[in-house]
């Protein structure tokens, strides 16, 4: 295996220079450490230029990395006694967490050793550590999680947040994840100016909670500093479709909408798989629609996008599902490599603190009146 990082040859990390270290907790999904290693495999012949920081069991991981001798080279394995289970609370580990493969991968981060953390674990858990270990980015409230959903723009993704760091959002909070949502869009989807929207329960002007109508206000005035398009209040429809880029709610919300979309492609996977095979005319027709059918599931596949990216902190962290498989965590640490490639963390803090200044400005001049009382159904 690599030198430990931690030693005094090691460095951190930089912009600009060659090799970029990812760094990988091994212990935290529902498949286990094979799936993890599997994936990492995958995802590092995809990049080169990617080295790994791998935290978990030695006596598990060591002889699963003996069969990809070719990242030998490539790979740092960190030895961590114990691992976070689904089923341990955010309040027990940010007390008792220390030693864990989930702490030991955040740290890797703060200490400058890696470029971003990517887990399959126990969300809640994961957020308490990162908040706990890499601090708030300055002017940042609440953080959140953010996810790429399947569109019909040209990229093929719209990206949705927060979907679950927190379930409270107030106006200030959803103009934050707004301008975080936007800098994500521009450096991990390639937008020059994302078109950025409020999720309600109707586009209407009238409609949705005070909360709502204020955060439309701030947006409305800041959006030529926060460099996006503010298109509106949109809808549960609009989540897929092409009339916006960027959708902000609270993660109460957002992760409902998560679980439902995830639930509802399932189930039409389901459901074409028993109509293509109740018999033999169907089978047939399977076999004559085969490349179609093989590039819908490639659209709809929810392992290509694995990975909720939690904004708003001193470093990139992705959290994978947890039961993703190896195609599911590839893609997960592929996600981790590129943000951090291009320097998000950085970008982002120059972004929240410029739209900060610009959201107190509007705030102190007094945004228009959003409306007092409404029913949100109306």
């Amino acid at each position: 295996m690599a030198p430990d990082p931690r030693s005094a040859s090691a460095s951190a990390p930089k912009l600009g220079t060659e090799r970029l270290v990812i760094s990988v907790d091994a212990m935290g999904g529902d498949r286990g450490p094979a799936a993890v290693v599997a994936g990492l495999a995958d995802s590092m012949a995809q990049h080169p230029l990617m080295d790994v920081i791998l935290h978990g069991d030695q006596a598990v991981l060591a002889p699963l990395l003996a069969k990809h001798p070719e990242l030998d080279a490539r790979v740092t394995l960190r030895h961590a006694d114990r691992a976070v289970t689904m089923d341990d609370k955010p309040a027990q580990i940010m007390r008792h967490g220390s030693g864990t493969s989930m702490w030991s991968t955040i740290d890797a981060v703060r200490d400058g050793q890696a470029g971003a953390a990517v887990s399959c674990g126990n969300t809640g858990a994961l957020m308490a550590i990162s908040m706990l270990r890499l601090r708030k980015l300055p002017g940042v409230n609440r953080p959140a999680i953010a996810c790429l959903w399947p569109s019909r723009n040209p990229g093929g993704f719209n990206l949705m947040l927060d979907v679950g760091a927190d379930v409270k959002a107030d106006a200030a909070d959803l103009f934050q994840y707004a301008i975080m949502g936007a800098s994500y869009a521009r450096n991990g989807l390639d937008l020059t100016r994302p078109r950025v929207g409020l999720l309600n329960v109707g586009t209407e002007e009238h409609k949705g909670r005070v909360e709502l109508k204020a955060a439309q206000e701030l947006l409305l005035q800041t959006q030529g500093v926060g460099d996006f398009e503010y298109v509106g209040f949109v809808e549960g429809t609009d989540i897929p479709s092409n009339r916006v880029d960027v959708i902000v709610t609270d993660g109460f919300t957002g992760n409902i909408a998560l679980k439902t979309g995830e639930g509802t492609a399932k189930l039409i996977s389901d459901f074409m798989r028993e109509a293509f095979g109740a018999g033999i005319l169907s089978r047939l027709s399977a076999l004559l629609a085969l490349n179609s059918l093989k590039r819908l599931q490639r659209r709809m596949d929810p392992r290509r996008v694995n990975g909720g990216v939690f904004l708003g902190l001193n470093g990139t962290v992705v959290k994978s599902h947890g039961s993703a498989d190896a195609t599911g965590v590839a893609a997960a640490i592929g996600l981790a490599y590129r943000l951090a490639r291009v320097g998000f963390i950085d970008r982002l803090a120059a972004r929240v603190a410029s739209a900060e200044a610009a959201g107190q400005d509007a705030l102190q001049t007094g945004p228009a009146e959003a409306g007092t009382g409404s029913n949100p159904t109306e």
